[in-house]
């Protein structure tokens, strides 16, 4: 039986947190690749005590208990849906874990950090409420009370992020939002990589790539030949198809036409 819960966040997270989210239900395959979002997520397996992510071109494969944070990705990965039949997750909004997180963002990178780590017993604490909580509902509201709980820096967000990240996402150049908040390009590749784990420059690439996706998605005809990349590439801001296909091995570790989503709405999951 498949359980599922998923709401925006209270208005108190909302300028930091995108969706949080319960899903509970085995998976038809085995493995699948994660794509580079550039995000940050939380994540509490309820199933397994465990956590297990293999990054593109690691040797091994990264393993923490079972409540984790998933750094800022700018690399994709390969997953065993089997060990998250039961897992609640918090998808962050660029730099909205920066008030949660004891550290700088830029050491997260790429990287899946046990909770305990990074919260200490409340880390272990979390999950152990959750797995004592009977309705999805419910946990939805334990791991939105743990978060304000947490709060090391004001949950306001910062006004040069929310500018930087909504230009970058629109295709602007580092350059130009350089200009626009007037600093250095120095100090907004420090500012930037401190709260939201990337350079500025990375980030754009992975969000162009993100924006390619959502116009595959809602295309539909991928998989089978029905997707003009050509034309995409274009309209995603890539110089040519070249420059796109070089992006995506980078980014989905996969040629654009072996990209088969999960679902339209789930486009970051590749089944394997």
């Amino acid at each position: 039986m498949v359980q599922e819960a998923r709401r925006p966040s209270s208005p108190a997270l909302a300028p930091l947190v995108s969706w949080i989210g319960y899903h509970q239900g085995r998976f038809a395959h085995a493995r699948e690749r994660t794509l580079a979002t550039g995000g940050m997520q939380l994540l509490v397996n309820l199933a397994d005590d465990e956590l297990w992510w293999h990054p593109d071109g690691a040797a091994e494969g990264q393993r923490t208990a079972g409540a984790a944070v998933q750094g800022p990705d700018s690399r994709p990965g390969v997953v065993d849906p089997a060990h998250q039949r039961a897992i609640v997750w918090v998808s962050f909004r660029p730099g909205g874990a920066w008030p949660f997180l004891p550290l700088p963002a830029s050491e997260l990178r790429n990287q899946l950090v046990g909770l305990d780590d990074l919260w200490g017993p409340a880390g272990v604490a979390l999950r152990e409420r959750l797995l004592a909580t009977p309705t999805p509902a419910g946990k939805l509201r334990v791991v939105e009370a743990a978060l304000l709980a947490r709060v090391v820096r004001p949950l306001a967000p910062d006004p040069a992020v929310a500018v930087a990240t909504a230009a970058l996402h629109r295709g602007a150049t580092v350059a130009e939002v350089s200009d626009r908040l007037g600093w250095p390009r120095q100090r907004l590749a420090r500012h930037f990589a401190e709260r939201i784990g990337l350079t500025p420059k990375r980030f754009a690439r992975v969000r162009r790539f993100q924006r390619l996706l959502g116009s595959v998605t809602a295309g539909g005809g991928y998989g089978n030949g029905g997707v003009d990349w050509a034309r995409l590439a274009v309209e995603s801001g890539y110089h040519d198809q070249a420059h796109m296909i070089h992006d995506f091995h980078a980014f989905a570790g996969m040629c654009p036409t072996a990209y088969a989503p999960r679902s339209p709405a789930e486009q970051n999951h590749v089944p394997l």
